[in-house]
């Protein structure tokens, strides 16, 4: 059962929300699954990043056989770090989560990433002093929409929903958070649109980090407080 502490937490998406990675997947999905001979369009894959991999790959491949949808699994990962130089922090995401710490606010990276790919993010994040708790693929089955991840995360961080804020920039991230009962902040960095993300549930949405740090005061972490 999640007991309550006495810090509330702010949850934190990774792809696309702290680090620019999601254009990084798009590419080596595409390139994946050319080389396997069921080319996919760049747009399907952008639409379907930020949710539960598995179901991206069973949907974008055509529900393919096990052994194919591993191969592009494979790919996926090589062509993803082959390509790990051109992964940046986006503006505003250290910054960001100095802030929350600043105001005795638990920082928790709620991601589905697999152990490979976080590793390379939290390199690039180079945040892990700021964080109190992390989640991975390997906490759970099947990730967004799907709410196991935050949920794991608000048990790793020992809050219940009502002292957590969400922060992440898919629809994927909003419908999970709404399962689990936490306000989701969206942002625009992942390449989804304001109003679908509004029309998701997100309780406010902004540009990046670094706008939701200039109107931190005005966000809905600042009820957490």
């Amino acid at each position: 059962m999640t007991m309550t502490t006495s810090r509330p937490a702010v949850l934190f998406d990774i792809d696309g929300t702290l680090v620019d990675s999601n254009y990084l997947h798009v590419h080596a999905w595409q390139r994946a699954f050319t080389e396997a001979g069921l080319p996919v369009e760049a747009w399907r894959i952008h639409r379907s990043i930020g949710m539960d991999g598995s179901a991206l790959l069973d949907e974008l491949s055509d529900h393919a056989a096990e052994d194919v949808q591993k191969r592009l699994k494979d790919l996926h990962t090589r062509y993803y770090e082959s390509g790990a130089a051109l992964l940046t922090s986006l503006p505003g995401a250290r910054p960001l989560l100095q802030r929350v710490a600043d105001c005795d606010l638990q920082v928790v990276l709620a991601t589905s990433a697999p152990d490979n790919e976080l590793a390379l993010l939290r390199s690039t994040l180079d945040c892990d002093d700021l964080v109190s708790a992390i989640t991975s693929a390997e906490d759970v089955e099947e990730a967004k929409p799907r709410p196991e991840i935050v949920e794991v995360a608000l048990d790793k961080a020992g809050v219940t929903a009502a002292h957590a804020v969400f922060v992440g920039d898919t629809v994927w991230d909003v419908e999970a958070a709404q399962r689990a009962g936490v306000a989701c902040i969206g942002v625009l960095s992942g390449g989804i649109s304001r109003g679908e993300l509004e029309d998701a549930g997100a309780a406010a949405v902004f540009e990046n980090a670094e706008d939701l740090l200039a109107h931190f005061g005005d966000s809905p972490i600042v009820t957490l407080r």
